[in-house]
């Protein structure tokens, strides 16, 4: 009984989280994006935000136990 409610508690932390994330992830955009003035300033931000994911989000799963 005990593994079932922390299975269903797990899994509404990971919908919290994920929703969290994903609606900070959308504002964020929304404001960097009237701030970026240019396709090539776009291109080099939208590349750096990319690494920066790409090294960043299996460190946070890794510490949220995802």
């Amino acid at each position: 009984m005990a593994a079932l409610v922390a299975e269903l508690l797990f899994d509404l932390v990971r919908t919290l989280v994920g929703n969290w994330l994903r609606q900070a992830v959308v504002a964020t955009c929304a404001w960097l994006d009237t701030k970026i003035h240019g396709r090539a300033a776009r291109f080099v931000v939208g590349g750096l935000l990319g690494i920066a994911a790409f090294f960043l989000i299996p460190v946070i799963a890794d510490l949220l136990g995802l």
